[in-house]
């Protein structure tokens, strides 16, 4: 209704607008401020309908963010969302990686990536209380499944340098990885598969905007008619 800006999450602020609006109420008895707030409810949803038929006429604009259907519960926005990943470069990916770690709460993370690493594509540092210790990190885009051995030679590459892993990946890991990455007797490493990882990008708005649309059901009581 333009009378609130959201200036960044979790912060919001009246407008000129809604200022306004506010001095003009201040005074105001109850009935006219519910009155004034359902016509301008009112007048908003009309706008938005409007608003939604001149888009289904015209179609999206150019370079305007694609949108995804979820009410049915399919993930299509996940589709496209690992379909990007996959056109960026591993540089790009490793930054994004480095970029999730910060927002999920690490307090450092550093792309290392560099030839003869041994795999190691990162370092993180996770802090648990008054506990901090080192998290190494391996990303790789792909678009089928990650085996046993890939989990073998990333453990391999953090012999002696850390027992904290973590490895990263657009597709899926198979269910040799899975019982690998928990094998007893080695140092546990945790998994971030595709489906994951696109949940963990909607989480911290890395990449992904979600709008949340208001829906108004509208009905009538007839009981109330029958007894006036």
């Amino acid at each position: 209704m333009g009378l609130l800006i959201n200036s960044r999450r979790g912060v919001w602020s009246l407008t000129e607008a809604g200022g306004q609006l506010v001095d003009e109420l201040a005074s105001s008895d109850e009935f006219t401020i519910r009155q004034r707030i359902r016509g301008l409810h009112s007048g908003y949803a009309a706008s938005l309908r409007r608003v939604q038929k001149a888009k289904q006429s015209t179609g999206p604009e150019p370079g305007a963010p694609v949108e995804r259907d979820t009410s049915d519960g399919a993930d299509n926005w996940k589709e496209a969302l690992l379909d990007c990943l996959m056109t960026t470069s591993p540089q790009g990916f490793e930054c994004l990686a480095q970029r999730l770690l910060r927002e999920a709460g690490f307090i450092s993370a550093t792309v290392t990536g560099r030839s003869g690493d041994g795999g190691i594509d990162g370092l993180g540092v996770y802090r648990l209380s008054l506990v901090s210790f080192p998290v190494f990190f391996q990303c790789k885009r792909y678009r089928g499944s990650v085996g046993a051995g890939a989990v073998r030679d990333f453990r391999g590459a953090m012999a002696g340098r850390g027992d904290k892993g973590l490895l990263i990946t657009t597709g899926t890991f198979t269910p040799d990885a899975k019982a690998e990455a928990t094998r007893d007797g080695t140092p546990p490493a945790d998994l971030i598969d595709g489906e994951r990882l696109c949940d963990l990008l909607k989480q911290y708005e890395l990449g992904v905007n979600t709008t949340i649309r208001q829906v108004e059901d509208v009905a009538v009581n007839r009981v109330f008619f029958s007894e006036i």
